[in-house]
């Protein structure tokens, strides 16, 4: 085989060329993922059910979801966090390593739905939340107010409406969470007038359920309207309350004497936080925190890269006095991991290999160097006697080596001269 490739030189140059060639254009069709998925496919199931303590969440909420949900397709195994402070429930399930997380997420929603005859009718109007999520965050975000002039709950207001879809929309992102009360219309009760008005919260409820509505009104002059009328006017009526004072004016209960009971005459009514079992703070300065968890199945540093961009440009809209910064990136080793080798002048990459051939060639200057460094010393340094790297660089990086691999083939074993262009000239003048 030496002898065909000394004696051929131009067939060894073509196929050193072209498999130079298919390796650059194959380069740009190499996976992402080299390395199986070692997390298992998760579906959180997530429900509240406003005044309930642990006790009730497990009997009313919990069980009957874990009843229907229990034995779902492909599922592992599956556990469920019971909160006692904000009055939520919430179902992990784990799926095969296998599974599609699409697949398991209509597989778990499907059997949420069987569930839904057993729950209180306040959960149910409240909604179940089903979505594809792991369990821990991969990032979490803090929006501070660097002078003290913005509270916590103008902080979370702000991220529940500006940056809480944004996000939930980027690439790789399944959940993000506030970890913070948003603005909410709090009704507190007054025991001792309830008892002496005779009132109860039942009745409070039902009458802010009841006129706290939208109202459509119809149409005047509308089809078939009668003749001689030109116009048809959409009529607009009072929609949904936004201030305590209409709260406040809300009918609980009517005599027949004429007496009437209203909201405020057995309750104050104030626009606060819907949540105050959280307290968030960064340097003892109020923040709301947001959690930001990653999708199954994504690339969490393009995720990460993407939040970053996202909040870098929302941050260019902010109102006067808030900034934000990323308290937690889960992704920081992964990244540090994948540029640091890649150096050429990285120690870690040399002191495992005595030629200076870098374990992955992530750059460039690393590659031309190495073939710089070998041309001048006329030694093949891959694969040789003087290679000490790690085996595992041969199957990812092979092709890189062929040129030189061709060249130290059909040079033979002449110590004057490797090159093809050496072995012709000796060729002719013999």
């Amino acid at each position: 085989m030496s002898n065909f490739f000394i004696r051929r030189p131009i067939v060894a140059i073509v196929i050193s060329i072209l498999m130079v060639i298919v390796g650059a254009i194959t380069i740009t069709s190499l996976p992402v993922a080299q390395f199986p998925d070692i997390a298992p496919p998760e579906v959180r199931v997530f429900a509240m059910y406003p005044g309930a303590d642990a006790e009730t969440m497990e009997q009313a909420v919990a069980t009957p979801i874990e009843q229907q949900v229990s034995g779902v397709d492909n599922m592992d195994y599956m556990y469920s966090l019971n909160s006692t402070g904000n009055s939520s429930t919430a179902l992990m399930v784990d799926f095969d390593l296998k599974t599609n997380p699409n697949d398991d997420l209509l597989l778990t929603q499907s059997r949420q739905q069987l569930a839904n005859g057993q729950l209180p009718p306040v959960v149910q109007w409240i909604g179940i939340d089903v979505k594809k999520s792991l369990t821990s965050p991969m990032m979490l975000v803090a929006l501070y107010s660097p002078k003290g002039t913005l509270d916590t709950n103008f902080l979370a207001n702000y991220a529940y409406i500006n940056l809480n879809d944004p996000l939930g929309r980027s690439y790789g992102i399944g959940l993000t969470q506030v970890y913070a009360g948003q603005y909410a219309m709090r009704i507190w009760l007054k025991p001792d007038r309830l008892a002496k008005l005779g009132v109860t919260v039942s009745e409070v409820f039902l009458a802010v359920q009841s006129q706290n509505t939208v109202n459509p009104a119809g149409q005047v002059g509308g089809e078939p309207a009668f003749k001689g009328q030109p116009f048809t006017y959409a009529v607009r009526a009072q929609s949904r309350l936004k201030t305590p004072e209409e709260f406040g004016d809300i009918i609980v209960r009517e005599n027949p004497e004429g007496g009437v009971v209203r909201v405020r005459d057995v309750a104050t009514v104030e626009l606060g936080s819907q949540d105050y079992n959280v307290v968030t703070r960064l340097d003892g300065k109020p923040t709301a925190v947001m959690g930001i968890y990653q999708l199954p199945g994504s690339n969490a540093v393009e995720a990460a890269k993407g939040v970053r961009k996202l909040m870098a440009k929302m941050k260019e809209s902010f109102p006067a006095d808030l900034d934000y910064e990323i308290t937690l990136d889960t992704t920081d080793a992964v990244r540090a991991g994948m540029h640091e080798p890649s150096c050429w002048c990285s120690s870690s990459c040399i002191s495992s290999c005595k030629t200076g051939v870098p374990r992955s060639f992530q750059c460039w200057r690393c590659l031309f160097r190495w073939w710089a460094r070998s041309l001048s010393s006329r030694s093949l340094v891959f694969p040789s006697t003087h290679f000490h790297c790690s085996a595992w660089c041969w199957p990812s990086d092979w092709w890189w080596t062929m040129p030189l691999l061709w060249s130290r083939v059909f040079s033979g074993t002449s110590k004057r001269g490797w090159l093809p262009r050496m072995r012709l000239e000796r060729l002719w003048k013999s």
